[in-house]
């Protein structure tokens, strides 16, 4: 216990999810939350997205553990709104530490518009580096940044995509947040403050759990469940699961936010059962 104890940590994406994983496991360790998320629809994705409950319930969650916790809606394509929560957090709970940019969507599917494309680089790349560069104002010496990116990044992404437009930009928005966080790693190295990624192969969150996703592995059923899916998820990994568990990433999110990790940035660290190695990269 402890292993970031006082430490005030702000995570976009914090409604429900990774995001709520995140922030619960780190307020088991002793930090302070900053719980941040659009709490809307991205009408693109074809999945519902949380709602203003869902943050409550998060900030709920964190204050069960015994620490503080902020919470705010604010959409990561607006950075000015976004400094302003992130801002009002720092003056309720006193201080920045680490920075967690876990906000994206998916929006797959080859019949999506190009809105699809849009929409995700929008929010998994902009939205990312909006998260970052206004967390930069308010971390000190020893600050840290994570970033949740995907195995996706490690993969070739030019040519066509059965996943559609939507998966081309995914997969364009994670190839481009690993070479920021390696480029902004050598630049804030002076100044004592850290920027790593988490690379994920698929994690059970609704993002995934849904049945347009489902079909993208199904393609042979109208409408395939997940029972219909998990085998073909689970043939992606060198270990024998079809998807991680959001707790799974918490654990790794944990270890970059702790002093543990303070000589640790610019790493591409995968959480992928094997995924990489066993695709060959």
């Amino acid at each position: 216990m402890g292993r970031v104890q006082d430490k005030v940590v702000a995570i976009t994406g914090a409604a429900r999810g990774q995001g709520r994983s995140h922030a619960v496991r780190l307020a088991e360790e002793g930090a302070d939350i900053i719980a941040l998320d659009l709490c809307a629809d991205v009408p693109v994705t074809g999945y519902p997205g949380p709602v203003p409950e869902d943050l409550e319930e998060t900030l709920r969650l964190v204050e069960k553990t015994g620490r503080r916790a902020f919470g705010r809606q604010a959409d990561v394509r607006n950075r000015g709104a976004l400094r302003a929560a992130l801002a009002d957090g720092v003056a309720e709970l006193g201080r920045l530490d680490a920075v967690v940019a876990n906000a994206g969507i998916i929006a797959v599917g080859a019949d999506q518009p190009l809105d699809a494309f849009t929409a995700t680089v929008d929010i998994d790349l902009s939205g990312a580096i909006n998260t970052v560069h206004a967390g930069l104002t308010h971390l000190g010496p020893g600050g840290a940044v994570v970033v949740i990116g995907s195995v996706a990044a490690l993969m070739p992404g030019h040519g066509e995509n059965p996943g559609g437009p939507g998966m081309a930009g995914y997969m364009f928005a994670k190839r481009c947040l690993a070479d920021y966080v390696n480029t902004l790693a050598v630049e804030l190295g002076p100044s004592g403050r850290r920027i790593n990624a988490v690379h994920t192969t698929l994690v059970g969150t609704p993002m995934i759990l849904n049945e347009r996703m489902h079909r993208v592995f199904r393609p042979d059923l109208a409408a395939p469940g997940a029972d219909d899916a998990l085998p073909a998820y689970e043939r992606l990994t060198a270990l024998p699961v079809a998807h991680l568990e959001p707790s799974d990433v918490s654990h790794a999110v944990l270890y970059l936010v702790s002093d543990e990790s303070r000589y640790v940035t610019g790493a591409q660290l995968r959480v992928d059962a094997g995924q990489i190695v066993k695709a060959g990269l």
